[in-house]
């Protein structure tokens, strides 16, 4: 995953070429199941489609190491940033490379092709005249000596309505309301708990608001190909106006500004973070502008979360835009709604869901954690994971439908000559005159038909649903079906996607083949209470039974 080795990618004249991006999670902490379907796996997945398809994509990835986020960690572990993020960053590969995530590059935003181009980019904004200085009350704490930006201090959510008693002082987590530190109600400073005083300082702001107007027409101008609520969260910011952002902050960990004024500042981690994407190209491939600077030869597709969108459907393009400079922008914004565990959140300090790093241990296969989580996507809404929802999607859609079906096909052609085939694949001589085998490959064809439209509109739990379909209309024909070999691990036995043959699935695999000795695809999962017991309880038992009289 994400190793160097080759020619690197670049885009190619008259092809579709997919620059395809997941947001890059902050490197203090091991990601949970909800942190990777809305953007590792969601971005996996469309990368495979993708070159399945024939289209050239480059899957990008990374951890976002700059900020208090990852100050404030190496503050409680007594160690340096730096030893923070070569940790943490470790154990983000190691999780994506289990659960097979294919990036084409995985890198970190504390390199020094990150903080060139970040620094770049800041000075295209000054020579622009779109920085401007202003000095606001922030946050102090007088024990630590040091001004409490973003992540250092914490609070009631001021909110009407949501009143989070652990907002940070740049955004409330619950909510997803950006903040100002100032607005917390009982603040205090993360590292000694004590209650900050008030104090000005002078930071560097962006003037959004010369740009709304470019803004404005460029998200009407691609939107229509948005999730719908990134396109809701975006147009909703614009339609309140948009405000002065300040981009620099009073740390010491990140990017330092490039401006004599502001030396001991660095930059706020929300504008150089989407930065990174661009970085980590570079460095993958000293070509990267043509990836990056190329909009009439690149489509940019991005997938996060949606506490995630307005930074990279405004904030970001704001940036590159007040360059001047002629950037490929987002094309697509693919934004998922919340995963939570059961009725409430993942949290590792109450030992209450899955993190990424868990999984593995639970023994049960990657690849049913990937197609539950698919079939769990927060598409149009927040889902739930439930442990017994799991374990029916693997034993009834997996085992049952899937599995069954290619294992008794397998079987039939592993019998001897007279029963079946000795397990070579026959000719399917017969199969363009059969009258039950034309209406099954036409019943297939709409499902792959269906099934590229909901891919290439990026709704993947609806796409799941057609995949599943052939199996289920394949084990309703088995006895039409008998010489087909549907194995989802045989077909991509080739990244060069033939849609033709998948409308035709005898022609997948061609005669002569020789199969191996059938084994079952998955085995059920007996029970889950241990597994509850370990991870917290995901649904009531009142919950339970209404689901089952319903």
């Amino acid at each position: 995953m994400g190793e160097h080795a080759g020619t690197p990618k670049l885009p190619i004249p008259g092809k579709r070429n997919i620059l395809i991006t997941s947001a890059l999670p902050y490197v203090n902490n091991v990601p949970h199941l909800g942190n990777l379907i809305g953007c590792v796996l969601s971005g996996d997945v469309f990368a495979r489609y993708c070159r399945l398809r024939g289209y050239n994509a480059l899957y990008v990835g990374g951890t976002d190491e700059y900020g208090t986020a990852t100050e404030t960690k190496a503050v409680q572990e007594k160690c340096t940033p730096q030893e923070i993020c070569d940790r943490y960053h470790a154990i983000h590969k190691e999780v994506y490379e289990w659960f097979d995530a294919s990036f084409d590059v995985f890198g970190h935003t504390s390199s020094p092709q990150h903080t060139e181009i970040s620094q770049a980019i800041f000075k295209k904004l000054i020579d622009n005249n779109l920085l401007s200085e202003n000095t606001t009350p922030q946050l102090y704490c007088n024990r630590c000596q040091r001004f409490l930006a973003d992540r250092f201090v914490e609070g009631t959510c001021p909110n009407q309505g949501c009143n989070h008693d652990s907002a940070n002082g740049d955004q409330c987590e619950k909510c997803g309301k950006l903040l100002d530190s100032t607005d917390l109600k009982d603040p205090r400073c993360k590292l000694c708990s004590s209650t900050p005083v008030i104090r000005e300082t002078t930071n560097l702001f962006h003037e959004l608001p010369l740009l709304e107007n470019e803004l404005q027409e460029y998200v009407e101008s691609t939107s229509g190909s948005w999730s719908k609520i990134a396109d809701s969260i975006t147009k909703s910011w614009l339609t309140q106006g948009l405000q002065p952002r300040s981009i620099t902050r009073d740390l010491s960990w990140g990017v330092p500004v490039p401006h004599d004024k502001f030396k001991d500042k660095v930059l706020y981690s929300w504008f150089d973070a989407p930065i990174g994407y661009i970085s980590i190209t570079a460095g993958y491939t000293p070509d990267w502008e043509k990836w990056w600077k190329n909009p009439e030869q690149v489509e940019l597709v991005q997938f996060m979360g949606q506490d995630n969108v307005h930074f990279h459907s405004l904030m970001f393009p704001a940036t590159l835009l007040g360059t001047r400079e002629n950037w490929t922008l987002l094309k697509t914004l693919c934004a998922t709604s919340f995963l939570k565990y059961g009725e409430g959140k993942f949290s590792k300090s109450k030992g209450t869901g899955v993190f990424c790093d868990d999984a593995k241990s639970t023994n049960i296969p990657v690849e049913v954690w990937r197609y539950y989580l698919l079939s769990k996507r927060p598409e149009g809404g927040d889902t739930s994971f439930d442990w017994e929802d799991l374990k029916a999607k693997l034993n009834s859609e997996l085992n049952d439908n899937l599995g069954n079906f290619i294992n008794r096909v397998l079987k039939f052609i592993a019998l001897p000559p007279g029963a079946g085939y000795n397990s070579v694949i026959p000719d399917a001589l017969e199969a363009n005159s059969h009258l039950s085998t034309i209406k099954l490959a036409e019943k297939v064809g709409n499902c792959v038909d269906e099934y590229l439209l909901n891919m290439e509109e990026v709704e993947f739990t609806k796409a799941l649903q057609k995949a599943m379909e052939i199996a289920d209309k394949g084990n309703g024909y088995l006895t039409v079906l008998k010489q087909l070999n549907l194995s989802i691990d045989q077909i991509s036995l080739s990244e060069s996607g033939n849609i033709d043959k998948a409308k035709r699935p005898w022609e997948i695999i061609p005669a002569g083949h020789r199969i191996g000795t059938p084994e079952p695809l998955f085995r059920k999962l007996k029970e889950v209470k241990s597994l509850e017991k370990r991870f917290g309880v995901t649904k009531s038992k009142e919950a339970r039974h209404k689901q089952q009289k319903q």
